[in-house]
């Protein structure tokens, strides 16, 4: 049989609209199929059930209208009676849908046109679709495209099968594109929108200067170097540290290049980005003092609890350790997640001054002791009274100076300084309404029962309600710095844990939650198996 011109037509029309818009032919002959079956519905009525079918081979079109088969007939165009359905198919049962064919008929202009719409927007729907599904698994990926225009500031890419969006804060300061520009860019995100898919690209995310290192050095897309952090301030300055997993190989110097041929390669690209590369370390100590290259640093003391990092540099290097605008210190931040201070070697040791002349004070005053005595115990390394009065007697007799009997005094006037200070507080407790319960819970002294009374936390009852916050406080990173919010006992250096466990003990005695079943052998058996 041979194929007539238009049914050969139809086919030629489905294979280049699947072609151009690189989606599925059978996607396309399918919105025909639903575009032809409205325009039938049109003319046969929109209750009738109706089919069309596109032969994919030779293009022919047959429609068929679907008939539920019923014992009593109520709508002639959507039911037949059963005696009726048997005489086509003699298996026919009640419930069954009989198909019955329709000739062939001459779309109109109106059911032309609503049948175009019906393809169009069947394509769209599908070529949004492609597009998803082939971007959605290349977040984190360089793509190349072309300048298609600038709107408001934000460029418009074309990446050959879909189209991207630049913003105007993704974009490095200063740069300017033009309609038919190639351009190069991160793909950060990718989501599914109402007028489709919106592909999301940036040139200042850190991890785009990451991905053109991994192009640029061979040793990076091998995984011999790793890329382990990247900070930067776009279109300016920016900080990149490796690691090499082949001691053989040097991961500065392979970024580098010869003659820095590589690193000048991702320089080109970031419009001129000035970029330290630095070896990672795991000791975070070293990690931060080559992050604060070029700047010579003489010691660093480390504070886990708040995540904070305190560099003392020489006089004359604390503006390059700095930055301009504080830029350096600022990077190196980011590239080390800790916050740093930085100090001169002469503010750090008029600090230490200071900080032994009020211990020495605290010595005089609460010992009643001279300044001599007072100046021995801080040069020792004793910070507080409590320290005093736990060590043992053998270790005060040791200082230059002092035998076991000034020990044992220094010793006896630190209690009885101790037990004074408890007393006060305790009243102090008792004055402010904190029940006596909360001497209970394992942890919380009278200082910090006093600091709750302060802020209304009173009863058993107020302490269980209390989050973990409340009592710590908590940090948040805020233009890149991280700012701390104080909690009731802030002042008490507790770790979040002991606070949790307090708060944990103050719900099981206050009846809120069930205490936790003492671990038995038979239970711990069966947790292990």
């Amino acid at each position: 049989m041979a194929v007539s011109a238009n049914r050969l037509e139809l086919l030629q029309i489905a294979d280049a609209v699947a072609r151009e818009k690189s989606i599925d032919r059978q996607i396309v002959l399918s919105s025909m199929e639903d575009a032809m079956q409205k325009a039938a519905r049109s003319r046969y009525g929109q209750e009738t059930e109706v089919r069309a079918e596109i032969n994919p081979k030779t293009g022919e079109v047959r429609f068929s209208r679907l008939l539920l088969v019923v014992d009593e007939v109520e709508n002639d165009a959507t039911q037949i009676a059963l005696a009726e359905a048997r005489r086509k198919n003699p298996a026919a049962q009640v419930g069954d849908w009989i198909a019955e064919t329709l000739p062939p008929f001459d779309f109109g202009r109106i059911a032309a046109q609503s049948a175009k719409q019906v393809i169009v927007q069947k394509v769209r729907e599908a070529e949004r679709d492609r597009q998803y599904e082939e971007y959605k698994d290349r977040i984190g990926e360089i793509v190349n495209g072309v300048v298609k225009r600038v709107e408001y500031g934000n460029v418009i890419v074309d990446l050959g099968r879909g189209e991207a969006i630049i913003r105007r804060d993704e974009m490095i300061p200063r740069e300017m594109f033009r309609p038919g520009d190639r351009v190069r860019a991160y793909v950060y995100d990718v989501r599914r929108e109402q007028r489709g898919p919106q592909i999301f690209l940036s040139r200042t995310h850190p991890q785009f200067m990451s991905k053109l290192f991994m192009q640029e050095v061979p040793e990076i897309y091998d995984g011999i170097i790793e890329v382990k952090a990247v900070a930067r301030d776009p279109g300016s300055r920016a900080k990149i540290a490796v690691i090499s997993r082949d001691s053989s190989i040097d991961p500065v110097g392979a970024c580098v290049g010869m003659r820095g041929s590589r690193v000048q390669a991702v320089v080109n690209e970031l419009q001129g980005e000035k970029i330290d590369i630095i070896p990672w370390s795991a000791d975070v100590a070293t990690f931060v003092v080559n992050a604060l290259q070029p700047a010579e640093v003489v010691k660093v003391v480390l504070d886990e609890d708040s995540d904070r990092i305190e560099v003392v540099v020489p006089d004359d290097q604390l503006s390059l350790a700095i930055g301009r605008r504080g830029q350096n210190v600022r990077l190196a931040s980011q590239l080390t997640g800790w916050d740093i201070d930085i100090l001169t070697e002469a503010e750090e040791s008029e600090r230490r001054q200071k900080e032994f002349a009020a211990r020495t004070q605290t010595f005089m005053s609460a010992l009643d002791v001279d300044e001599v005595v007072g100046q021995l115990l801080a040069s020792e390394g004793f910070r507080t009274i409590e320290e005093l009065v736990y060590v043992e007697p053998s270790e005060l007799a040791a200082i230059e100076g002092f035998d076991l009997d000034t020990g044992t005094e220094i010793q006896a006037r630190a209690r009885t300084y101790l037990e004074r200070i408890e007393a006060e507080h305790d009243a102090r407790r008792r004055e402010l309404g904190v029940a006596d319960e909360l001497r209970e819970i394992d942890g919380l002294t009278t200082p910090m029962l006093v600091k709750l009374g302060e802020n209304d936390v009173k009863t058993m009852e107020d302490l269980a309600g209390c989050a973990t916050d409340d009592l710590v406080g908590w940090a948040e990173r805020k233009d890149g710095e991280t700012v701390h919010h104080a909690g009731f006992l802030d002042d008490f250096e507790l770790s979040r844990e002991a606070a949790e466990a307090m708060i944990m003990e103050a719900r099981v005695k206050a009846g809120w939650v069930e205490p936790a079943a003492e671990p038995t052998p038979e239970r711990e058996a069966a947790s292990e198996a």
